[in-house]
């Protein structure tokens, strides 16, 4: 079932890349926002007469927990209608229309299984909500692993922030690689970085969020790992 249109009041915006903003939005009509780490809203932006082509969808950034205040992080697409709207006509203090939460891109059950967060670019946005929601509820969990692929060291998103949960969280592994800059941690896609972490075939789910070409080509080598699609669960941008 859909949750009804509401009002949303951009409270605080910030630069995270040179082509990507954080926008922090408070929901005035909804004192506690529930959602799950994972899941996403919908805006309704006026570009354009047709309802269903002014829908753009986000996915939350932050955490649960958060009261009625949630964090979006949103790339500029080149050509793209929803993005220009926001980066060029959406200030702190504009109120949008949103829809949520909605979505199916959840964590499992039970985290009794290594896990893996493979993602490109805004698709860190979920796992960064999800890395949070673990570490703030103390769930017990196995290995997991946010593997980020980006192409260079200015495109990393939350980086700093995901690098001090690692160094606080047990059981938690962050892996950026950068496919256009060469530098001290991981070079190229991210394939090769679960394949070696998974060179022992472990019990494992795999999460995957970006852009289709990596989730095509990720899902195709977890199988040829062994990996059932049952163990795959993904969410495509763009």
């Amino acid at each position: 079932m859909l949750q009804p249109w509401q009002k949303g009041i951009v409270t605080r915006i910030e630069a995270a890349t040179p082509n990507t903003n954080r926008y922090w939005i408070e929901l005035p009509e909804t004192p506690d926002f529930d959602f799950k780490a994972g899941q996403f809203v919908t805006l309704d932006l006026p570009i354009h007469e047709q309802r269903n082509k002014r829908w753009r969808s986000y996915s939350i950034a932050s955490a649960p927990g958060g009261g009625n205040v949630i964090e979006l992080v949103i790339l500029h697409v080149d050509h793209g209608q929803g993005s220009h709207y926001i980066f060029t006509e959406v200030k702190e203090g504009s109120e949008l229309m949103l829809r949520g939460p909605q979505g199916v891109f959840v964590l499992p059950p039970t985290l009794d299984e290594d896990l893996f967060l493979i993602c490109t670019g805004t698709g860190i946005a979920p796992f960064r909500s999800m890395a949070h929601h673990i570490h703030n509820n103390n769930i017990a969990h196995k290995q997991i692993n946010i593997i980020f692929g980006t192409r260079t060291r200015q495109d990393l998103l939350y980086a700093d922030e995901m690098q001090a949960l690692a160094e606080t969280m047990p059981g938690f592994n962050f892996v950026p690689t950068l496919s256009r800059e060469q530098w001290e941690g991981h070079n190229g896609y991210v394939h090769p970085v679960y394949e070696a972490l998974c060179e022992n075939r472990q019990p494992a789910k795999f999460m995957l969020c970006g852009w289709r070409e990596m989730i095509d080509e990720a899902k195709q080598r977890i199988l040829n790992m062994g990996y059932s699609s049952k163990d795959i669960h993904i969410e495509i941008y763009g």
